[in-house]
């Protein structure tokens, strides 16, 4: 593979025009670019940050292979690689100058690349994560479901929502994609959070879900105050942002789960969603 197979640009649109159709042709597997991309494009390229987005297009033959994004400072997203792809772009990307903090991609690309950076950068790679996508399949509501019932987050619920988006972000040990208060707004405008609260109307749990792209609309995220789970709430409230997604018409319906949590893999299982693949995350 030659280096120049790689097209680099930090424009959103160039970026879609050249790969838009390679990732609407699998939207499960490419739900975080598609998910990304599009809020580059409607929101503006400093939706995610005051620095400029960086994309790469792999093309042979005038066929698009693979891609690859980066919303400084997170690290780099690529689409499934071969080992020796993986390889050709880590040196590409070290003769280009590039740091970067980590890597988030299917299983085995990322343990490609996290392998072939080190080896001409000398960076550690640090397994972060491993999570499962999950594609819903037939919507099953847990029994006994929890008392009370679900409502989309309005601006009455701008604090809690921020306070929560803190809180979830420290929780999982990530970067957050906005400051809470933009993360908030953005999410009431478009009703795209759902709060399960008890009968006394007080909320318990919450779940999102990201704009539909390409049919597939996923569910992110899921946070339950640590006090308050083992109680059935997340599951609740998951169940009625999938079924709302349905009825929105998504033709899939995703969500990421970290595997060394047994408890939230059950749960998504027992309403109905299967495993697609699994990614990896890794800090350098």
């Amino acid at each position: 593979m030659r280096l120049d197979d790689w097209h680099l640009t930090d424009d959103v649109d160039s970026f879609l025009a050249r790969a838009g159709d390679f990732l609407h042709s699998r939207p499960a597997l490419h739900t975080i670019p598609l998910t990304v991309t599009e809020a580059l494009r409607t929101r503006g390229a400093h939706a995610y940050g005051a620095e400029a987005p960086a994309f790469g297009v792999l093309e042979r033959a005038g066929e698009v292979r693979a891609t690859y994004f980066r919303t400084p400072p997170r690290r780099l997203n690529l689409t499934p690689l071969t080992p020796e792809e993986a390889d050709a772009l880590a040196v590409h990307l070290a003769s280009l100058g590039r740091t970067l903090p980590g890597v988030s991609a299917d299983h085995d690309t990322a343990a490609a690349f996290a392998e072939a950076w080190q080896r001409h950068t000398g960076a550690t790679p640090t397994l972060h994560e491993q999570q499962r996508l999950y594609r819903l399949g037939t919507l099953t509501p847990p029994e006994p479901r929890p008392e009370g019932r679900g409502r989309v987050a309005g601006e009455q619920d701008r604090e809690q929502l921020m306070c929560w988006y803190g809180e979830f972000v420290a929780d999982i040990g990530g970067t957050a994609s906005a400051d809470a208060g933009s993360w908030a707004d953005t999410r009431i405008a478009h009703g795209r959070v759902t709060f399960w609260e008890t009968p006394d109307g007080a909320p318990v749990s919450m779940a999102g879900v990201t704009p539909m792209v390409a049919g597939q609309i996923r569910v992110a995220p899921v946070y339950t105050p640590a006090h308050l789970r083992g109680r059935g709430y997340a599951g609740a409230a998951a169940v009625e942002v999938s079924r709302a997604a349905l009825a929105a018409g998504a033709a899939e319906v995703l969500l990421f789960a970290d595997l060394a949590n047994p408890t939230s893999n059950g749960l998504y299982q027992r309403i109905g969603y299967g495993p697609v693949t699994d990614f990896a995350v890794y800090d350098f």
